[in-house]
């Protein structure tokens, strides 16, 4: 094991505690499993909701752990459901906000005081950002809490500066027609790293009449909130962001690039080392069989088509990709979760079925990277989550943007702005002109051209978690050392 941590007992240890939802589990857990490398003890805290569906899609045995991994429940605040879908994301975000701190703190306090050479103390918190409740429970007990950004920097930079939009009267809206007459093409010129883009393309909970809403102002508190954290962790590369970074940096704790989470993850953890290989955080259970399709197709020649978890389109939407990707007569792959369409299944027609039975694969879910890294995939249309964007990126695949909520426009805007390897599909786009993009995208100029540069942007990412003196191999070490061991090292010294 390459641990950080010294041959003594008790060793330290770790809550882990994503916000509830699939875009934050993932990189949690990933970051997770590092540091449970590196020689920490981990617990790692879900919602009663998510804990129930991992185990429906994992199976009764997926959450055991191991020894040093183990995984605990707190409740929501919600009814109780079985159902299998993303929460609501204001009522989640409300209910958490109010409900979540208590049993958070008696579980604190259950793992403190059942303490023992298999369990011992509780020595740090890593929390989402998004999650800071978490950051009292620290405090009380005089530990060290890091938060981890599930949004790339320029994200977090577009909700920080909600203050600012409010402060100049920009947002909210004056009235609802501000949403068509042109308004949000209005340019922002005065956040760093981001000169020229538009109101439409910064974090979407500013497109709203009301002062109060209350995903605007969650969202700027929680990041205005972060502040307090011992410090502040982003699954991207300094050279991804690194003039938003450096603007951060100047009024926020220390900040950590160790992403892409992935490729540091398969550089640190040795192939052979099964240890954790079964604990996995996809909330739907993998539809198998998508590999092995992707086998038996030529190089580059697979658009993977995939809207993320909470993502959710209309019917006629629904249409115009299905029918847009048949025309385009190019094979794909295409993810349809059971709750993509908004109040009915997501059900294709059967003659759009016959048309593409030769050249398509329709799964309900899939494991993403897996699926990114098979050669035989070319490009991706994609909603432009954070996830799916630095995952696309780490494998070198240009992406089709369609973005739909909060910061996703602002990711979309960076890909084909600032990165050069996306393209912005308009929100209501029709078949012929979904068509024209994936045929752009697989064949054309432009196609080829973000192609290459995304290319360039894998072999930066892969320097960075691989290399000796990668930027995120060695932020690791450091965040570990500088922060989440620092509650220890002082009482050491």
């Amino acid at each position: 094991m390459d641990s950080l941590v010294p041959a003594e007992t008790p060793p330290p240890h770790a809550v882990c505690v994503p916000a509830p939802a699939q875009g934050h589990v993932n990189p949690m857990l990933k970051l997770a499993k590092l540091l449970n490398h590196k020689g920490f003890h981990i617990t790692f805290v879900n919602t009663e909701y998510n804990h129930n569906r991992l185990l429906r899609s994992r199976g009764p045995d997926s959450l055991n752990g191991t020894p040093t991994f183990h995984f605990e429940k707190i409740p929501d605040g919600l009814p109780p459901s079985d159902a299998n879908v993303t929460q609501d994301i204001s009522s989640l975000c409300e209910s958490t906000k109010k409900t979540c701190l208590a049993p958070f703190r008696l579980l604190l306090s259950k793992l403190n005081n059942t303490s023992s050479s298999n369990v011992p103390p509780v020595t740090c918190i890593v929390s989402d950002c998004f999650w800071s409740f978490t950051l009292k429970a620290a405090q009380e007990l005089n530990i060290p809490n890091a938060l981890l950004c599930p949004a790339g920097a320029c994200g977090f930079m577009g909700f920080l500066h909600y203050r600012t939009l409010i402060e100049k009267g920009l947002v909210p809206l004056k009235d609802l027609s501000y949403l068509t007459n042109g308004y949000l093409n209005t340019v922002i010129d005065w956040i760093p790293g981001m000169e020229g883009i538009k109101l439409k393309d910064l974090p979407t909970f500013i497109r709203t009449t009301d002062p109060d809403d209350f995903l605007m102002n969650f969202c700027l508190g929680e990041v205005e909130n972060a502040r307090n954290a011992s410090a502040l962790i982003f699954n991207t590369i300094y050279d991804l962001e690194g003039e938003i970074l450096e603007a951060l940096s100047s009024t926020y704790p220390p900040i950590y690039t160790i992403g892409p989470l992935q490729l540091l993850l398969n550089h640190e953890i040795p192939a052979d080392d099964n240890s954790l290989s079964g604990i996995k955080s996809n909330l739907w259970k993998e539809q198998p069989g998508c590999l092995e399709w992707l086998d038996t197709k030529e190089s580059n020649s697979v658009v993977y088509v995939n809207f993320g978890s909470i993502t959710v389109m209309t019917k006629q939407q629904l249409m115009e990709f299905a029918w847009g990707l048949s025309n385009s007569k190019v094979n794909f792959l295409w993810v349809i979760r059971p709750d993509l369409v908004i109040g009915e299944s997501a059900i294709l027609p059967p003659e759009f079925v016959a048309e593409t039975k030769e050249r398509s694969l329709l799964a309900s879910w899939c494991s993403q990277e897996q699926v990114l890294n098979h050669p035989a995939v070319g490009g991706f249309l994609t909603h432009s989550g954070w996830n799916s964007t630095i995952e696309s990126l780490s494998c070198g695949v240009p992406m089709l943007c369609w973005p739909f909520l909060g910061e996703q426009q602002t990711n979309c805007w960076f890909c084909q702005n600032k990165w050069g390897i996306g393209l912005e599909i308009e929100s209501n786009s029709n078949r012929d002109e979904i068509e024209r993009w994936v045929r752009e995208l697989m064949e054309g100029e432009m196609g080829k051209q973000i192609k290459k540069k995304a290319m360039e942007w894998k072999s930066l990412a892969q320097k960075a978690t691989t290399a000796p003196n990668g930027s995120s191999h060695l932020n690791l070490d450091k965040i570990i050392e500088e922060v989440l061991l620092s509650s220890r090292n002082s009482v050491r010294t």
